[in-house]
């Protein structure tokens, strides 16, 4: 028997194209000698589709879908009807919503299996919309025992226990899953499925999705593993692929796993090096963003720093070329060095390029504002009015083009509150919103290192060395406001994403001066972040719905007295 894992990128709420490509693929495989194809979860309608699944049409929906593809693939004689189809899909069932596997056979739906432990964590609402399954679900095919799981019922196999415990021994668990990426992800991903693999000592067929929706991104890499937990093959990586395994049973009933080549660029197991494996996420979560939303083409506003360097390379790789376009709106605190590196850059990355100087609306709003008491050219609302008029600038572009603007602001800047509201924080999408700055330098090195345009890296080494700053005042340095960012991203780390108190910092042997600062600049922000546009999760917690903090928050921890 053959097994094709058919991980492939699906968008949200489209339920009728999800179809129609599942639809191909699985003649595809069929072409290719699979008995079975295994679809990711919730393939039909896309992963997550939050408050979708509230709607009672959307649910119909995803139920008349699967009956369709069922329908389908008896009449165009996919296999003559022989073809099993597992796929994901959101189920309503006695007033109650389900995540729900179906498996398709002979046009029809012979089996329904309902994710039995929800996560609730991180990005994950799943007790918010769906109740619990409680039951297994097992099958006879072609001589093989298959057992069937979602995604993080195999994270807790204690749990899972109450349920396969109830199974007869299995040949194969498949499981199909709809499990986002960050840094780090892919390993945990693979120690959890060894587990599985030994724990029931059978071989595991672990199905992924692929693609971008909104903050999340989904890097595939469907494996296979044998009774052993040993990886026998793994799909692509941010790319969507069909894995095939032959499975045998010997003379003495022992299953055995072999690759079958596809012909796609399927591979075995392979390390990817942080830089490369975050840049492919980004390249992915732009393109599926864009591309997703109705756009063509986007707009950025290239200043000669390595933000916006970095967001233009990223966007090229994502759209082309000729999809983005580059406004530098100097004034006269501008240096020439980063107007020319912005003219640099673009003509490296080869995309269409303005240059509107500001000067002159500057000193149009200042005349205006000194209408009122008070204000003050040398203060940094001054500063920040810059900003805004290159915000106001862009966001006009885009509502006349339809482009859409991209961002450029980092979650170093977006964590402390070093960005202006309404000024380089709008825009429509923000690449970089989860990539600290310390990592945004990492990225560019090595957009150099990969990429060669008209002879040139496309990030001139004077971006790469410049010392940041947002250019808003005379010789003013990102320094001026902020700690080094190697020491800032050590905080934010700790923080942000583990959640460390103040004392846990400072008995890592941070500074307890710039500890505190840096603290009190992230609480403080919490509002300005909450209007930011939507940006790619990259980290284990990102700003958005990783992190959910109240905005009005006076807490501080303090160490309570010892007692008496």
């Amino acid at each position: 028997m053959r097994i094709a894992l058919a991980q492939f990128n699906s968008t949200v709420g489209d339920i009728k194209n999800n179809t129609a490509k599942m639809q191909k693929i699985s003649a595809k495989a069929y072409e290719l000698g699979a008995d079975i194809v295994v679809f990711p979860e919730l393939a039909v309608c896309g992963y997550p589709p939050e408050d979708l699944l509230l709607k009672p049409h959307f649910l119909n929906d995803n139920r008349l879908a699967v009956e369709y593809l069922a329908q389908h693939l008896l009449q165009e004689k996919v296999g003559a009807g022989d073809i099993t189809v597992v796929t994901g899909f959101a189920q309503a069932h006695q007033k109650e919503r389900f995540n729900s596997l179906a498996v398709l056979q002979s046009g029809k739906i012979n089996k329904i299996y309902r994710k039995c432990i929800l996560p609730n964590y991180g990005v994950f609402d799943e007790r918010r919309y769906f109740s619990a399954g409680s039951e297994a679900a097992v099958m006879n095919i072609h001589g093989l025992k298959i057992g069937f799981t979602i995604c993080e019922d195999i994270w807790h196999i204690d749990s899972l226990n109450d349920v396969i415990g109830k199974m007869p021994e299995l040949d194969i668990l498949i499981n199909i899953s709809a499990s986002p990426f960050h840094i780090g992800k892919i390993e945990q991903r693979k120690q959890i499925l060894r587990r599985c693999a030994r724990s029931f000592n059978c071989h595991v067929a672990y199905s992924n999705l692929i693609g971008g929706h909104d903050e999340l991104i989904f890097d595939g890499r469907s494996m296979f593993l044998d009774s052993a937990g040993q990886i026998i093959c793994q799909a692509k990586e941010f790319d969507e692929d069909l894995l095939m395994a032959q499975v045998t049973k010997d003379k003495n009933e022992k299953v055995r796993l072999k690759t079958i080549n596809t012909g796609q660029a399927a591979t075995t197991e392979a390390a990817i090096e942080p830089s490369e494996e975050i840049y492919n996420a980004l390249v992915l979560g732009t393109s599926d963003y864009v591309n997703k939303n109705g756009f063509s083409r986007v707009i950025i506003g290239l200043s000669g720093g390595i933000d916006s360097s970095v967001t233009a390379a990223i966007a090229v790789d994502a759209l082309g070329a000729k999809n983005v376009v580059g406004i530098t709106m100097p004034t006269k605190f501008n240096s020439p060095d980063t107007v020319k590196d912005a003219q640099i850059l673009a003509d490296n990355l080869d995309v269409e390029f303005h240059t509107l100087p500001i000067e002159t609306v500057l000193q149009g709003f200042d005349t205006l504002l000194n209408k009122m008491p008070g204000w003050n050219k040398n203060g940094i609302a001054y500063e920040n009015l810059q900003a805004r008029i290159r915000g106001t600038i862009l966001m006009s572009l885009s509502n006349q083009y339809r482009y859409l603007v991209l961002a450029t602001s980092n979650k170093s800047e977006a964590a402390v509150g070093y960005s202006t509201l309404y000024g380089d924080s709008a825009g429509g999408f923000a690449i970089l919103k989860d990539i600290p700055k310390t990592m945004v330098y990492e990225l560019a090195r090595y957009i150099n290192k990969i990429h060669t345009y008209n002879g040139t890296q496309p990030i001139p080494e004077s971006v790469i060395k410049r010392q940041p700053t947002a250019e808003l005042k005379e010789n003013q340095k990102d320094s001026d406001s902020l700690p080094p960012y190697d020491i800032l991203d050590k905080i934010l780390k700790g923080y942000v994403e583990q959640d460390k108190s103040v004392n846990q910092l400072i008995e890592q042997g941070l500074p307890e001066e710039i500890v505190n600062r840096v603290i009190n600049m992230v609480d403080r922000s919490e509002y300005k972040r909450r209007q930011s546009p939507p940006g790619i999760k990259i980290t284990p917690k990102a700003f958005g719905k990783d992190r959910r903090m109240p905005i009005t928050n006076l807490y501080t921890f303090e160490k309570l007295p010892d007692k008496q």
